[in-house]
């Protein structure tokens, strides 16, 4: 059995966590074969963007504890840092659009996956929950990173100490996600959402995509150095050009991502 599923639909590679019956929720098998799904999304000039969503009811219910806890199995440390953080520095390396579509409910390490994605979108139904601290643990994959510079301190801070549930209403309205869709339309305005990114100068894309990760851990005057060395490398793309005469040519622009 797959535990990733990985489709591609137009320009927009579609990759589906498939652990239904375990509302998605990772082991090994299913952490490694989400990295190798992304490698290669990251590698095919096919795909312009990215979708991750779940099967089923969840999004992704975070760690199997029943694997945490195995006496047999990868023990924590292995699974921070040979499941999760690569997945996370994988999401924020790639240099084409990461759309995160919350199917269901997104909680402890499956909320960070997704609040580490580019764009998070969310079907109404949807819930985000840091349910780290219920059992007993720190918030992994990311979060203590991402969540305060989403929301700010305070709000991350609580969420992360009580463990409580936020509606994927409150979570757009605090800043969390960026969009919430209805139950009823959610896969289908999901892609057409990412197939209009993918149609964009999916490069100039990318290379801003490197220079909000930079924004993270840099001054004012290193990002301003940056937006200047990276404009160069922007402006030097056929999609620039491609912008630029379709402007003066009053026609639609066709980007190639290149």
């Amino acid at each position: 059995m797959s535990y990733i599923l990985s489709e591609l639909k137009n320009k927009v590679m579609v990759i589906k966590l498939n652990r239904a019956d375990k509302f998605n929720s990772f082991n090994r098998e299913m952490a490694i074969e989400l990295q190798n799904a992304l490698d290669k999304a990251e590698s095919d000039e096919n795909v312009r963007a990215i979708v991750l969503t779940g099967i089923g009811k969840a999004f992704c219910a975070g760690q199997d504890l029943a694997e945490a806890i195995d006496p047999n199995g990868p023990g924590i440390s292995r699974i921070v840092e040979e499941h999760y953080n690569p997945i996370i520095l994988k999401i924020r390396k790639i240099e084409k659009p990461i759309i995160a579509a919350v199917n269901g409910v997104a909680a402890g390490a499956g909320a960070n996956i997704a609040l580490a994605c580019d764009i998070v979108t969310a079907t109404h139904s949807a819930s985000f929950i840091q349910a780290f601290s219920k059992i007993g643990l720190i918030p992994d994959s990311g979060g203590t990173f991402f969540l305060p510079r989403l929301i700010g301190m305070q709000n991350a801070a609580a969420l992360m100490m009580t463990g409580d549930k936020v509606t994927a209403t409150e979570a757009q309205q605090m800043g969390m996600i960026y969009k919430v869709f209805t139950d009823e339309t959610f896969t289908q305005d999901v892609l057409a959402f990412a197939t209009n990114l993918s149609n964009m100068p999916t490069k100039a894309i990318g290379l801003t995509k490197r220079l909000l990760n930079e924004s993270l851990l840099n001054n004012h005057e290193k990002q301003l150095a940056s937006e200047g060395r990276i404009q160069v490398e922007a402006a030097n793309t056929f999609d620039y050009s491609e912008g630029v005469n379709a402007f003066l040519e009053k026609r639609k622009p066709e980007f190639k991502g290149k």
